[in-house]
């Protein structure tokens, strides 16, 4: 394959991993939204190259990521594939890695899910709650680690013991979600209260709650993450933690292009956004715990 190179526009491969719902996902739509804002200001042509979810062999073989084809490439995720992409950036291409934050010296930028979670967790305490239970994300993502993280933390700084009965994996995906939302619910002693590591997964939770005539918010509070405008749609205006997707593609072709353009005096490029806790009418507050 051979791409004509052009002196006016700089070429970024933008890696986009292969999941459920890709061209239905909020995150890779607002992704794709922020870099092209900065990727049409900067003069970037951007190529979205779909790699496999677990197998990172086309990082390194794939004839369009390499640097006679392009200048740069941005992962939008790198399922924790360090070891890959190390290699990827031994190959002397410029990289930037979004949604993780890396110790390593390589350039990133994320958000920071860790305490956006604990700052769910800990509003839902604060409104009594002590049976919290919660839907992770994606484990072999960063995100969906440091979401989980967030939960265990904020439990154990209010001294609630964890109740592994009340942890349950949704991979960011509606059927698994709603699986995991009726095995919580089925529960002898169910939660009062779940955190879902995305806005989907919790409007499967308010879903399964439904479908059992549990009332949310009065017997169940549900709290989700990303304030994905689809939950506009649903019936209950749902709790979330609003995260700067868009920002964060935007400033990852702004910082890619400033490394590749030699504009950057300290290397590596780390930054870290915050996010912001939108109370709404899934959660409540109660008196008695049982």
């Amino acid at each position: 394959m051979t791409i004509r190179r052009s002196s006016t526009y700089k070429i970024f491969a933008l890696v986009v991993r292969r999941f459920e719902d890709i061209f239905h996902s909020f995150y890779v739509s607002e992704i794709i939204k922020g870099a092209s804002y900065s990727a049409s200001r900067l003069k970037i042509d951007l190529l979205i190259h779909i790699t496999d979810k677990t197998v990172h062999a086309d990082w390194l073989n794939s004839p369009t990521l390499n640097l006679s084809c392009i200048d740069g490439i941005l992962f939008a995720d790198i399922d924790c594939d360090v070891k890959t992409l190390k290699k990827v950036i031994d190959k002397k291409i410029p990289c930037l890695v979004m949604n993780n934050y890396l110790k390593d010296p390589i350039n990133c930028i994320a958000i920071d899910n860790k305490n956006a979670a604990i700052d769910v967790v800990e509003y839902l305490i604060g409104l009594g709650h002590k049976r919290i239970a919660t839907i992770s994300g994606d484990l072999s993502t960063q995100a969906g680690k440091d979401r989980l993280e967030g939960y265990k933390v904020a439990l154990a700084q209010n001294k609630i013991s964890l109740n592994t009965n009340y942890i349950r994996t949704g991979n960011f995906l509606r059927t698994q979600a709603h699986q995991a939302a009726q095995t919580l619910l089925s529960l002898r002693d169910r939660p009062t209260a779940i955190f879902a590591a995305s806005d989907i997964m919790a409007l499967e939770a308010i879903t399964v709650a439904k479908n059992k005539k549990i009332n949310v918010p009065n017997d169940l509070s549900v709290a989700g993450f990303d304030d994905n405008p689809i939950v506009t749609y649903s019936s209950i205006s749902l709790t979330t933690v609003s995260q700067p997707i868009v920002e964060m593609g935007r400033r990852a072709v702004e910082d890619l292009h400033a490394v590749v353009s030699g504009k950057v005096k300290q290397l590596p490029v780390k930054t870290l956004l915050p996010t912001r806790l939108i109370k709404r009418g899934s959660c409540r507050k109660i008196t008695d715990n049982g």
